[in-house]
């Protein structure tokens, strides 16, 4: 017999698998439900239910089966999960929050409403009448377009510097518009709550995105902030976790502006592309810390280990097929490369095939290292 409950993951991808990873020392037993067995959490995880997490039966079915639900996607038909709670199932994070989250515009209008700030943005139900917008001089160029739903992983995103970017680059649907701000540094906080209101947040990190794929290319932890911005950063996570009223982990993306404020761009209520360096460089990493909030478990202790520069490993742009990892064994000679493949079979431009976390005494070590491994290292077909 278990000591803990039947937990079911919405979504076998590699933060399912990290996920399962992480349950495993505690004996935790982890089931997932997605489309294939051969997705990456498929042999990590104790049961496998082939099925749609976005299907309103499949959801139902399966989580009548779970004591407690949770998730790796936003993306999941939340009308089921708010069933499954009323039924008596616990269900993190709550499907309330959920859908404001995985909603663009609502999520937008939230941070409005509890007064956290964040950029100026319209809602516009169409592409046409953002173009209209546009022409009557009621939404300046520049902006950022985002589809309201179904974004990720930098798809779903637009920006548009001049009117001609409207005839190539405009998204078709529903979208939420803000103003393209002026940015400093783009950062993040993972924070973390549990049901008993104890809140932990991991030290802020830098983003720094690839210029083609809106992917992240290097993560650095520690950011390098001032002790008021970091202080402002990680009370704004807290502030926004508890307004959500989210149990587990909760990313939290935010812009460092010109000027100096740091506002919210979006967050993402499980874990995150901003936290797999904790696996390799914080006493608690944010796959356990995950599985704590959500049991209600004491959270771990967020502290650093190390400074570490995270890189992720995208697939080449020109190789699509069956994968093959050039230049592994030469990143493994490197110390303090932490190589992580995700378990993918076929590798797609830019798709995330895996991240290295480089773990070293200083920040500017672990960035040589880390260019090193990114020369080296490709997911490539041969």
């Amino acid at each position: 017999m278990s000591n803990f409950p039947k937990v079911g993951i919405l979504g076998a991808g590699q933060l399912g698998k990290m996920l399962c990873q992480a349950a495993s020392p505690w004996e935790l037993p982890i089931h997932c439900l997605d489309a294939s067995k051969d997705f990456p959490a498929g042999p990590y995880c104790q049961g496998f239910t082939e099925g749609s997490f976005k299907a309103y039966e499949d959801v139902l079915q399966f989580g009548r089966q779970m004591d407690l639900l949770t998730i790796e996607i936003e993306h999941v038909n939340t009308e089921a999960l708010a069933v499954l709670q009323k039924e008596g199932k616990t269900v993190h994070p709550n499907p309330q929050s959920l859908s404001i989250i995985k909603d663009k515009g609502l999520q937008k209008q939230f941070y409005a409403k509890h007064n956290i700030p964040t950029s100026d943005f319209q809602l516009y139900d169409s592409k046409e009448l953002l173009i209209e917008a546009v022409m009557d001089g009621t939404r300046s160029i520049p902006f950022v377009q985002k589809s309201r739903l179904a974004g990720y992983d930098g798809k779903g995103v637009a920006v548009i510097r001049s009117k001609e970017d409207l005839s190539s680059k405009l998204l078709e649907g529903p979208s939420m518009v803000e103003d393209l701000v002026a940015i400093e540094k783009e950062i993040a906080v993972v924070v973390a709550r549990n049901e008993n209101g104890e809140i932990k947040a991991f030290d802020p990190v830098e983003m720094e995105f690839h210029p083609t794929a809106n992917l992240v290319e290097f993560l650095s932890c520690p950011a390098v902030l001032t002790s008021t911005q970091e202080t402002t950063a990680i009370e704004l996570s807290k502030k926004i976790i508890e307004a959500f009223d989210i149990c587990g982990l909760l990313a939290v993306e935010l812009f460092l502006n010109k000027a100096g404020a740091i506002i919210v761009n979006e967050v993402a209520p499980r874990p995150h592309n901003s936290g797999h360096h904790t696996i390799d460089s914080a006493i608690t990493s944010q796959y356990e810390q995950h599985l704590r909030g959500i049991l209600n478990l004491p959270l771990g202790s967020t502290k650093m280990t190390s400074p570490s520069i995270m890189v992720n490993l995208l697939g080449h742009p020109d190789h699509t097929g069956p994968v093959y990892y050039e230049g592994l064994s030469e990143c493994l000679a490197i110390e303090g490369v932490k190589v992580h493949i995700y378990g993918k079979a076929i590798t797609k431009p830019f798709r995330k095939m895996g991240h290295v976390t480089v773990i070293a005494d200083t920040l500017a070590d672990a960035r040589k290292k880390a260019k090193k491994v990114q020369a080296l290292l490709k997911a490539i077909t041969v």
